[in-house]
């Protein structure tokens, strides 16, 4: 089975044709980075008609997502690079419904959907959330400086909580100008993760919502900087998606 490794500011993914829907175990093996491929996750694209792919996700720990904002930019990439669709605009249908693109020469850009409240915020491990939903759940901490957070112990703590009965994405942010925002990512089955599209839509929303940035704002993530627009309520994300190599798989399971 043939494979293309792809990536968007360090948040890479094992990216596979379809129809085709990979078992938890075979997830989890190709996402080893000691015994596999390595990636936070593995995408299975297919073609719906010109214009046209879905969009499978699971998590490196196997469990299947609604939603992968920065993936979802890599399948335009991957469409357009490997001539799935005729034009450089197209649509991904995803489990959370269908998202538009445009595919340029160095960024994608790519609309989430709606971002919402998914709740009153919560305190955890003396972190107040606040629960929010991009087609995937999130919860967004204000933190003075999310460089120095023990992530690991906070957002694992935070993912399993019995507040989050699907477990939940975690973002820790620091809000530096109303124009940027520095933020750390544990992603819900995967670990912290150098970027994450959906959870820097959910930290610019909840920002944003409370009057502390503006409605552009550029999150700067430990693998660079997305960009992220809300425009009544609704997010879109522009940074780079990029090929890394092909391959084939010398075992499917």
């Amino acid at each position: 089975m043939d494979f293309v490794k792809m990536e968007g500011l360090g948040n890479d993914f094992v990216v596979l044709d379809g129809p085709f829907s990979p078992s938890p175990d075979q997830v989890a093996a190709w996402c080893d980075r000691r015994r596999g491929i390595g990636a936070d996750g593995v995408i299975v694209v297919t073609p719906v008609d010109r214009a046209t792919v879905a969009m499978g996700y699971w998590n490196a720990d196997g469990s299947a997502a609604e939603m992968c904002g920065n993936g979802l930019r890599c399948v335009g990439r991957y469409a357009v690079g490997h001539g799935l669709v005729a034009g450089t605009d197209l649509t991904v249908m995803t489990p959370a419904g269908p998202r538009d693109m445009t595919v340029g020469d160095d960024t994608v850009r790519a609309h989430l959907g709606t971002v919402t409240t998914a709740g009153d915020p919560v305190e955890v491990g003396g972190y107040r959330l606040e629960p929010v939903s991009v087609g995937n759940p999130h919860a967004v901490a204000f933190v003075p400086d999310c460089w120095t957070v023990l992530i690991a112990e906070g957002g694992s703590m935070v993912e399993t909580d019995p507040a989050f009965s699907e477990r939940t994405n975690v973002e820790f942010a620091t809000v530096v100008s109303p124009e940027r925002i520095d933020l750390r990512i544990w992603e819900r089955g995967v670990g912290e993760t150098l970027a994450c599209g959906t959870g820097a839509a959910a930290a610019v929303a909840a920002a944003h919502r409370r009057g502390l940035t503006g409605p552009e704002v550029d999150v700067h993530l430990p693998g660079g900087v997305l960009r992220v627009e809300i425009v009544d309520g609704e997010a879109w994300i522009e940074g780079p998606a990029n090929e890394v190599f092909r391959g084939v798989l010398s075992h499917e399971s």
